[in-house]
């Protein structure tokens, strides 16, 4: 039996170099990120107690990135695009989780740059659901495609 050249394609697009190179930027973003806020947030003990809360929300935001990022390289093998699913979702949360924050820091304190600061967490949170569902729907065709191969391969056997 040979493999569909599309079943092949999508399988070398999952474990490409190029792939594999991307997680290994975004870890290493992530990790000098994570760095740099948990350095401010450790040596400046008298910040005000909300700066603090939004230091230590990003710790854990750049830590999501590093263990995901971590956990997508240490497969081997294809995830069947569930990996793109998962970096949706956090991708939707933490974008979400930022214009919330933009928007009470603006309704607080009044001013500008806290609104314009939402109308980009508008922009992210717009593409962080476009990416999302552009992952689903490729997940959907993956799983459409290894049903109908099971459904022949059950056809063939005697």
């Amino acid at each position: 039996m040979t493999i569909p050249h599309e079943l092949r394609r999508l399988a070398d697009a999952e474990l490409s170099l190029p792939s594999r190179l991307g997680y290994v930027a975004l870890m290493l973003c992530a990790l000098a990120m994570t760095a740099i806020v948990t350095s401010l947030w450790l040596t400046e003990p008298v910040l005000p107690a909300r700066t603090q809360i939004a230091f230590a929300g990003m710790t854990l935001i750049g830590m999501s990135w590093v263990s995901f990022t971590a956990w997508v390289l240490t497969h081997r093998r294809t995830l069947l695009a569930r990996h793109r699913i998962i970096a949706g979702r956090m991708a939707v949360t933490f974008s979400a989780l930022f214009l919330l924050g933009a928007l009470a820091v603006g309704y607080t304190n009044g001013g500008s740059a806290p609104y314009a600061a939402g109308a980009l967490g508008i922009v992210f949170l717009a593409g962080a659901i476009f990416m999302l569902v552009r992952a689903q729907r490729t997940f959907g065709r993956l799983i459409d495609r290894r049903d109908a191969l099971q459904g022949e391969i059950g056809k063939t056997d005697p």
